[in-house]
This record gives structure tokens, sequence and C-alpha cells, in this order.
């Protein structure tokens, strides 16, 4: 297939390009510079987002769009400015793939776009599938269900979209587990806050699966959770960790010293949902590790 990739060199962009290029697939990374980049047969850089752009030149034919692009939500404290960027930078892009889209001649039949469970808001006793419609009201579900409203403008050129809404990701080296593992490698690892928040994870590999399954399985459309099938508590997600790492799970972390070090953003922490990805299974997709010791088992050993 000939697949486009908005944000093909972020965390989860740089683990499906090398899948995608593995699977022989002829792929057209969207980026701010192509200049530095080193294009291939089969990978060729496209510049977008610049003045005088025109990507939808070298796109013609394509059969999938994928849009990761989006400023990351972990890396700084959540200011009124820093939030403003974190929701046009998803806004932006998005707007610029349908702009690209709608000047096809040969539309693509797929569009894939990012998500996040940030959509259901945040509870410690609901439950939360696809078919949960309506969504919370702090700011990342606010920003979700305006991220979503916005790529599903593609349908109007009728283009199946997938929204993924992803949870906590892990994988060694980015993401969130290298911050939650440090505790524990310094030996001082425990609860955070009460221990008792929802922590609904999937290792990168299924993300990475799960898109191309959203891609070859046309019965998908619309919100898909990619999150485990085995949600855990902070509490167990920690001693599982803890034991993965051969550390002990004792210090406790308050939530007011989390509060004060992280502000809002805190909430990614402090705050959870239990997310089940009734879409994927009922589909029949196998998770490659559908519980944390064995996703955690091939991170580190």
């Amino acid at each position: 297939m000939r697949i486009a990739i908005a944000g093909g060199t972020g965390f989860v962009g740089s683990a499906l390009v090398k899948k995608l290029l593995d699977k022989k697939h002829e792929l057209f990374i969207l980026t701010r510079n192509s200049a530095d980049k080193h294009a291939s047969k089969s990978l060729q850089y496209v510049q977008w987002l610049n003045d005088n752009d025109s990507p939808e030149d070298a796109l013609e034919s394509i059969d999938v769009f994928i849009n990761l692009a989006g400023e990351s939500i972990n890396s700084g404290r959540w200011t009124d400015e820093r939030k403003k960027r974190i929701l046009n930078s998803r806004i932006t892009a998005t707007r610029e793939v349908l702009r690209i889209i709608s000047r096809l001649e040969e539309k693509p039949y797929t569009l894939i776009n990012a998500s996040a469970v940030g959509y259901y808001g945040t509870s410690r006793n609901e439950t939360f599938t696809e078919a949960n419609r309506k969504s919370g009201t702090d700011f990342l579900a606010e920003t979700v269900t305006r991220w979503e409203e916005e790529a599903s403008k593609a349908e109007e050129f009728e283009v199946r979209t997938v929204f993924c809404r992803f949870g906590i990701i892990l994988e060694k080296n980015d993401g969130a587990l290298p911050r939650m593992a440090l505790p524990y490698k310094l030996f001082a690892g425990g609860p955070v806050g009460t221990g008792d928040q929802w922590v609904s994870w999937i290792h990168l590999d299924d993300v990475v699966n799960g898109i191309l399954y959203c891609i070859e399985h046309e019965q998908l459309q619309g919100p898909v959770n990619f999150t485990s099938p085995n949600p855990l508590t902070m509490k167990e997600f920690g001693k599982i960790l803890g034991e993965v790492l051969n550390r002990p799970h004792w210090l406790p972390t308050p939530g007011f010293a989390l509060k004060i070090a992280l502000g809002e953003m805190s909430t990614l922490v402090l705050e959870g949902q239990k997310v089940l990805p009734k879409k994927l299974q009922a589909l029949g997709y196998e998770f490659l590790y559908p519980d944390l010791r064995s996703a955690l088992r091939n991170i580190y050993q």
C-alpha cells in the first residue's frame, strides 16, 4: 500500500514506520523540513505546514492516511499557553490532513487518526468501552473531543475514519514508563496517590499491530480503544513493575506533592479510567501482551 503518515518521526510513528517498511509498504512521511532526511525507494519525505508547501502534489493515489501529529502532553507543566499549544497542534495538523484529502483526485480509503482514552474523563468506578458516547469535561477530554470532531470531517469525502484512543503506551525509553520506573530504579518506588486509580495501558508493539489491524479490517470505524484487556489499579501496576525490576514497592508518593510539582498535569497520574478494547477483541485481535507482567518482562528483560 501507499501510506502517508503525519507524525511519523514521533514516539508511535517511528515504531510504526519500521513495521510498515518491514512489510514492504511505500511510505510518505510528512515533515516540516524534508531537506535533511534520507529518502529511499520505499520511504519519501514530504514537506508540509510551511508557507507555500503543497504536499498533495506528492500524495496522489495514497491508500491510507495516518495522522499521529500533535505536541506531547507529557513534556512539561500545563500552563495556559502550553494547553493552547497541545490543542492547536492537533487541530492545525488535522485540518491540514483534511485539506490535503480534499485536494486529492483519488481519496485514500482510510484515515487513521490518533486519539486518547482521555476522551472518557476520569472515574474510579466506571468501565468504559467504545459504546460510551458521553465525553468527560476536563482539559484532556475536551481536547480529544475537539480533535475527533475535526478528524470526523474526513467522512464527508467518504473516507473511513478510525480514532485510535490510546491508553498509556509502554516502551522502555519513551512515553510514561521511564518516569514511572525511575523511582523504583532508585529503590524509592511505591503507591502514587491513593493507588486506587485505574491505569489503562498498552505495549507499544500492540499499538503498532493494532493500527495495522485497523487498516486491514474495514469493519473497524469510529472510536477504537487501544488498551490492554487487563487494566490495573496504580497500586497493582506498581507492585508488578517493582517485581519485574527486582525493586521494592514501599515508598508512597502523596497526591498533594504531585499536584504541587505538576499542577493540572498531575491528573495524568492521580486520576485514571478503566478502559476496555471491545472493538479490537470483537474482531479477533490477539494482543501480544495482554497482561502487564509479560509486557514489562518483554520491555526490561
